[in-house]
């Protein structure tokens, strides 16, 4: 049974329909840029406008440039409307501006806010969240409700609220289960007795994605390992049903992440041109080499890997505990070999992850500590595109700051505890 052929959806419910629906599930308020009222407007934005990030100096403590190593000492970082405006050694910044607050660091390190490059996040709470466990910019793994439409709009309202965001949508899948209802456009799928297969049914997805403001398209190529009754090597799209969510993605101008653990799984995501392989536990060499001739990202979601070893359930844990070397050996490879790798936790259903762990996950894969911390720095900041605002801290660069007490190029373990964190030039203070 296929799709009746229908024109593209509307995008008009995308500012107000679906944004105002998605925010009340996430919990947030829905105003679409340009309505924000002075009376909730964080201190120094301008009403009418999207939030203005704070004015902020970071002074003392290491600074670490993820791009080129570099270490500097007593370094300061001046942030004005959420912009770093100037970042080095004391001596060479020039004039510090009076009576900007002071955030003072001596004894600790000064890194940029960290990027969680697949993480679920369907409540405000959860975006607070990502954000004081180091996470400044993200991309969404999907939500089944748009939340995450919701919770873009928020962060761009109100930054240190939530993470500077790439929205999903819903996800690509065969069996959309109550996903169905969080679009009326969808619900002609539910007359389908094989679930979404076929290209019709296949493109219709994508397009309503696009149509109420996805950035990217989340697919998935072999079933779920966090599912007992799941198994993740079973096939559930083969390469001609990627590449047909590929293409309508490509005519939207949007990239692919795909969920995937199986070796020809992932061969198949990756030949039918995704953008990034999530998961990836049994991708093989050829795929890696392929990877690598095409630019594509792995996101290994070490995090979640290790969380299915610590599972109660017996089926979870034996898995975890298999998947887990697997997957650290074929990243180790992938960086070996040169194939560009983005730090994400995979975190859901209400517990936010540090992305900070990743990164510690990564290097105890094999990767030096700095190779580590640019997986969840300036190689994830590329990946969605963020690559000069997000990852480092220099002039031009979003004010987002980790401040951390110890050593990251030593103990990456450091990232996942933060001391503070600075979100677009606003100290974010612990819930």
């Amino acid at each position: 049974m296929c799709v009746e052929n229908t024109p593209p959806p509307s995008g008009r419910l995308t500012r107000r329909g679906v944004l105002a629906g998605a925010a009340a599930l996430a919990g947030v308020s829905a105003v679409p840029a340009g309505t924000a009222s002075a009376a909730s407007a964080p201190s120094g934005a301008r009403p009418g406008s999207p939030g203005r990030g704070g004015d902020l100096v970071v002074a003392g403590g290491r600074l670490l440039d993820p791009l080129t190593g570099e270490v500097t000492e007593d370094a300061v970082v001046v942030i004005a409307g959420g912009v770093v405006r100037a970042a080095g050694a004391r001596g060479r910044v020039g004039r510090v501006p009076a009576g900007v607050p002071v955030l003072r660091a001596h004894g600790q390190w000064i890194l940029p806010g960290l990027v969680d490059a697949h993480i679920h996040l369907n409540t405000a709470a959860e975006a607070r969240d990502a954000v004081l466990k180091g996470a400044t910019s993200a991309r969404s793994g999907s939500t089944n409700f748009y939340q995450d439409v919701a919770v873009r709009e928020l962060a761009r309202q109100s930054p240190e609220r939530a993470p500077r965001l790439r929205a999903a949508g819903v996800f690509v899948t065969p069996d959309l289960g109550d996903t169905i209802l969080a679009d009326p456009d969808l619900a002609p799928l539910a007359r389908l007795r094989e679930g979404v297969r076929s290209p019709e049914a296949l493109r219709r997805v994508v397009e309503v994605n696009l149509a109420r403001g996805a950035d990217t398209i989340k697919t998935r190529v072999n079933e779920r390992a966090g599912l007992p009754e799941q198994d993740p090597l079973v096939q559930v799209y083969d390469h001609e049903q990627l590449s047909v969510i590929v293409a309508a993605a490509e005519r939207g101008g949007k990239g692919v992440l795909c969920h995937s653990y199986s070796e020809k799984g992932c061969h198949d995501a990756v030949t039918a041109g995704i953008r990034s392989l999530e998961h990836g536990a049994f991708v093989g060499e050829r795929t890696l080499r392929e990877m690598r001739r095409r630019g594509t990202y792995f996101t290994p979601t070490l995090t979640a890997i290790a969380g299915l070893a610590e599972s109660p359930d017996p089926v979870l844990a034996e898995r975890g505990r298999t998947y887990l070397p697997v997957l650290k050996r074929a990243v180790l490879a992938a960086h070996e070999l040169g194939v560009p790798l983005a730090a994400g936790t995979d975190s859901s259903g209400g517990t936010v992850d540090p992305i900070g762990r990743e990164v510690e996950l990564m290097h105890a894969a094999g990767l030096p500590a700095l190779d580590a911390i640019r997986t969840a720095t300036t190689g994830a900041a590329k990946l969605l595109g963020f690559a000069s605002t997000a990852g480092r801290l220099a002039r031009g660069f979003s004010g987002d700051v980790l401040v951390v007490d110890g050593d990251p190029l030593a103990d990456p373990g450091v990232l996942s505890r933060p001391a503070r964190v600075v979100r677009a030039g606003f100290s974010v203070p612990a819930a």
